[in-house]
């Protein structure tokens, strides 16, 4: 719905790696420069490393797409929870090699392939995703397999991509071997707020946006905002932010859209509850359990379980009072409809800000209540679309 609202000519925000709309910021940039180096020395490991959405599998992808695959047979491995044999026979797979039969017959297969493709002039390269997973066991495979050679020439290189864990992996001292076989390595680190703002507008033109829909101001600092610069969580928020504009049929897409999608996918994914501050979490546990303390009650009911303790103090009668002085919404029989006492406004008004949890409840109405109010435009929006193309037919 969004390409044909638009006029664009393809999703520019899908979540699957796409290498044509690879956008080099200056840490992309440089990890593919030592990509590029580690392959020109035709032996031994690259690895790149980053947080989970940081752009490693598109890096890759757009290096595999520059090579010649008269010159370059790639071989690539994308589940690493693996033993060592298991990951041996994937490696036999990727290069054409039976996977049948033993360790030893599979180690006789592969050796013999890469023999085969050094003598025909081909280059073989195996690329392993999620390389923080695999075994020690599995590692050293790959190290062996780097040991095949002739006339001082190595027929296979390994690329290693993993999440920062994998830096954690290679530095342990068993694997020390590996390591000195490590010729380039490089940490891809998340977007500046600039590069951010790039990013966006790079993959929206290499689908042929020409300035519609429009950012208004701030709004891409909101993406970086709530983004931290991740590539993945950056298409995936332009992403819902261009489909509700669409439904909207908004020609700008303004701050408070991209704030409140971005509310939406929080909730989505990370349920709707409402987290307790900070500083009430300290001052709940800096109160053993054990040590009868007089506490004051907090002016909520049932704010923080509390532990009792024969010799505590009891709530005294006056603050119970208070706590309820203000009298409770009463239901009006000509309007059927709740009208709080001008007594209960002010006493609750007065409790979220002594209390930041209400506070915190709140603004979380405040955003649900916009919410809802721009979902209901967006059914109309679809309602209206559908009228139409039903009347056209």
């Amino acid at each position: 719905m969004l390409i044909e609202h638009y006029g664009l000519r393809a999703h520019p925000f899908l979540m699957t790696p796409d290498a044509r709309l690879f956008y080099a910021s200056a840490g992309h940039a440089r990890a593919y420069a030592h990509l590029a180096y580690g392959l020109a020395q035709r032996e031994g490991f690259v690895v790149v490393t980053g947080e989970v959405g940081a752009g490693k599998t598109t890096l890759v992808e757009r290096l595999c797409m520059e090579l010649d695959p008269n010159l370059f047979a790639v071989g690539r491995i994308v589940t690493s929870q693996l033993e060592s044999e298991d990951l041996l026979r994937l490696v036999a797979d990727c290069f054409g090699v039976p996977i049948e039969g033993g360790k030893a017959q599979l180690l006789t297969g592969i050796t013999r392939a890469l023999r085969a493709g050094g003598e025909a002039g081909r280059r073989h390269v195996l690329i392993v995703d999620e390389a923080q997973a695999l075994s020690h066991g599995a590692l050293e495979e790959l190290r062996m397999l780097s040991n095949v050679t002739e006339n001082g020439r190595a027929f296979l290189q390994t690329v290693l991509l993993g999440q920062p864990q994998l830096r954690q992996l290679l530095a342990r001292p068993d694997l020390e071997q590996l390591r000195q076989r490590i010729l380039a390595s490089y940490h891809l680190q998340p977007l500046s707020s600039d590069e951010t703002q790039a990013y966006v507008e790079h993959r929206l033109r290499a689908v042929g946006w020409q300035g519609r829909p429009a950012w208004g101001a701030g709004t891409l600092q909101a993406v970086h905002n709530h983004t931290g610069g991740v590539p993945r969580r950056i298409n995936r928020l332009c992403s819902r932010v261009l489909l509700a504009g669409a439904l909207e049929g908004a020609e700008v897409l303004e701050l408070d859209l991209v704030e409140s999608t971005a509310q939406e996918l929080e909730e989505d994914l990370g349920g709707s509850f409402v987290p307790v501050p900070e500083p009430t979490l300290a001052r709940a546990e800096a109160v053993p359990l054990h040590t009868p303390r007089a506490v004051e009650p907090p002016s909520v009911p049932h704010a923080l379980p509390m532990a009792r303790h024969e010799d505590a103090a009891p709530p005294q009668p006056e603050l119970r009072a208070q706590r309820y002085e203000a009298e409770p919404p009463r239901l009006t029989r000509e309007a059927q409809t709740y009208v709080p006492e001008q007594t209960h406004r002010e006493h609750a008004h007065a409790s979220a800000v002594a209390d930041p949890r209400i506070a915190a409840l709140t603004d979380q109405l405040d955003t649900l209540t916009r919410v809802a109010a721009r979902q209901e435009r967006v059914v109309d929006r679809l309602i209206n679309l559908f009228a139409r193309r039903r009347a056209g037919r």
